[in-house]
């Protein structure tokens, strides 16, 4: 069995690594919003939906940011 070069292996560990970051941030957001009713307003947006919203945009803010550093080659 041949050995993958370091570059390759290192470029297929960061694909992914971010594949794996943005699937558990879209896991844990639709849990969140669609399962527990946050994401959707009854009458008015209550407390809990801007909380929930206030999170998404904070963690997709940091996701973005791993991102970023992440890829910077």
């Amino acid at each position: 069995m041949s050995e993958m070069e370091p570059e390759t292996r290192e470029f297929l560990s960061r694909i992914a690594t971010s594949l794996s970051m943005g699937l558990l941030w879209l896991l844990i957001n639709s849990t969140i919003g669609i399962g527990f009713n946050f994401a959707f307003f009854e009458n008015k947006p209550g407390m809990g939906n801007y909380i929930f919203y206030v999170w998404f945009l904070i963690s997709l803010t940091c996701l973005i940011f791993y991102y970023r550093r992440k890829w910077k080659l």
